[in-house]
């Protein structure tokens, strides 16, 4: 039913330099004739609701401790009605804006839009989340610098959007979430895939950097729980004695698409996952950003996750083999530098065993972290079991040699969770610009409305959400 979807019979002139032609029963229709404003405040008992680069808008779990500030008199904050559009002014280029999913409270210094009776909200939150149309976004946006951009209504009001008519839209939402469920279900079989095949790689791993691959004479007690005893010429060190120093990057708003050309992007927070460095996972830095040279990413960097969409991939370690792209660290990034006495490969394992985990685990649920966050105190403080120099290399060559089959299916299937993404971008763009069209198709998928408008949402996994970017608006509720 994807698969082979015809284009429409007839074509016109769409009049906008980024999209040469839309369908010809199609019109370009400013926003201020799709959507009226919402200014409703002092609704107070409703729930507060928050908006990810990823996701859209979802009600805010109020349990997370902390990840958010909210404001003492909710009376201050906007309603959005469910089904009405909401974006962040100062996130908007980068795609901060979904569909309200219920009755609900957003920032002050939200936008909420109301949709007019012929037009579904959800399908205009997938034309305004593609690539061609954040970057006309940026262009009505506005600021003292680039990356401190707002889009105010006056200016929403006037971007042309290509419109189909409402049936249509609502077609092409239907068959897109009915693709969007296809996918899902694709990429969560694959994921099963890599945990089963990961719990094989860590039991390896976790034997390797203990010493049980050690014939040793004599073990002593390593006080670490996870462990037990190691052999006698092994060391308990903590980390801070292992390194010359920790990196850690900035926080700039960045472009939601990939650094081509010349162009600097800065890591995203799902850049290292159990072990794999993924250099696609960043964004585009502004043109004029002034690059620090301490915080660039050059191949060999050993990479730390210091907060992510999930707790469970907090902490996670991965080690840069080879680069595309002319990247910078993240303040959600740490790099430790290790000094002589060990070698960086071995220290991967190590950070990618269990008994480092329950150390993430405990650093992340005490008193200094919070629940997606981990102190730098804290990683400095972690203990390692360490080998003599030689046989740490001999210990990473052996474990490398037994994982390598393991390691080459989890890579696989990484990349064919990549390929499924780029697939649905790519549909979704053909879609709402009206390249392909799937009328037909749509009528034979249940009208089965999702939750959010974007892949990989409801029902997927957690590994799944680690770029699940929450749009963080401290700034904006202190208004």
């Amino acid at each position: 039913m994807i698969d082979n979807l015809p284009p429409y019979p007839k074509y016109k002139d769409s009049g906008l330099p980024w999209l040469p032609k839309i369908p010809a029963s199609w019109s370009v229709v400013r926003n201020g004739r799709l959507f009226t404003q919402r200014n409703k405040t002092g609704h107070s008992d409703l729930p507060i609701l928050e908006v990810s680069l990823r996701s859209g808008v979802r009600v805010r779990d109020m349990k997370d401790g902390g990840r958010k500030q909210v404001m003492s008199d909710r009376t201050k904050y906007k309603q959005a009605c469910a089904g009405d559009l909401a974006y962040n002014t100062m996130r908007m280029w980068q795609g901060a804006v979904g569909v309200a999913p219920v009755d609900g409270l957003v920032s002050p210094a939200y936008v909420v839009a109301a949709p007019v009776p012929d037009v579904d909200a959800a399908y205009i939150a997938r034309v305004f989340r593609t690539s061609e149309y954040l970057r006309e976004i940026d262009t009505f946006s506005r600021g003292i610098v680039k990356d401190r951009n707002r889009l105010y209504w006056e200016a929403f009001k006037q971007i042309p959007t290509p419109t189909p008519p409402l049936e249509e839209q609502r077609a092409i939402v239907r068959f897109l979430e009915h693709a969007e469920r296809r996918m899902r279900s694709a990429i969560n079989a694959k994921r099963s895939i890599i945990r089963r095949v990961e719990e094989q790689r860590q039991v390896l791993i976790h034997q390797a950097v203990t010493g049980a691959f050690t014939a040793a004479e004599r073990r002593v007690p390593s006080e670490l729980r996870a462990i037990g005893s190691i052999p006698h010429n092994w060391s308990v060190r903590r980390l801070k004695t292992l390194v010359h120093r920790i990196d850690q990057g900035v926080s700039p708003q960045a472009e939601s698409y990939l650094a081509d050309g010349d162009a600097w992007g800065v890591l995203k927070a799902g850049c290292v996952n159990r072990g794999v460095f993924r250099e696609r996972e960043h964004k585009r830095l502004p043109p004029g950003f002034v690059i620090d040279p301490q915080i660039v990413v050059n191949s060999g960097d050993t990479l730390i996750s210091r907060a992510c969409g999930s707790p469970n991939l907090v902490g996670s370690v991965g080690r840069v083999r080879s680069l595309s792209f002319r990247l910078v660290l993240s303040d959600k990034t740490f790099r430790p530098v290790f000094n002589d006495s060990v070698d960086p490969e071995f220290m991967v394992l190590a950070m990618n065993s269990r008994y480092y985990r329950e150390q993430v685990e405990q650093a992340i649920s005490g008193a200094e972290g919070l629940a997606n966050n981990l102190p730098l105190s804290a990683l400095r403080a972690f203990r390692f079991a360490v080998p003599p120099l030689t046989e740490q290399r001999a210990l990473v060559e052996r474990c490398t040699s037994l994982t390598r089959t393991l390691a080459a299916t989890i890579g696989r299937a990484e990349v064919e969770i990549h390929l499924l993404r780029e697939y649905m971008d790519r549909l979704t763009r053909d879609m709402v610009f009206g390249a392909l069209d799937g009328r037909d198709a749509a009528a034979r998928v249940p009208a089965t409305r999702l939750s959010s408008p974007t892949l990989g949402v409801s029902g997927e996994s957690e590994e799944a959400l680690h770029d699940d970017e929450l749009v963080d608006d401290a700034e904006e509720v202190r208004v």
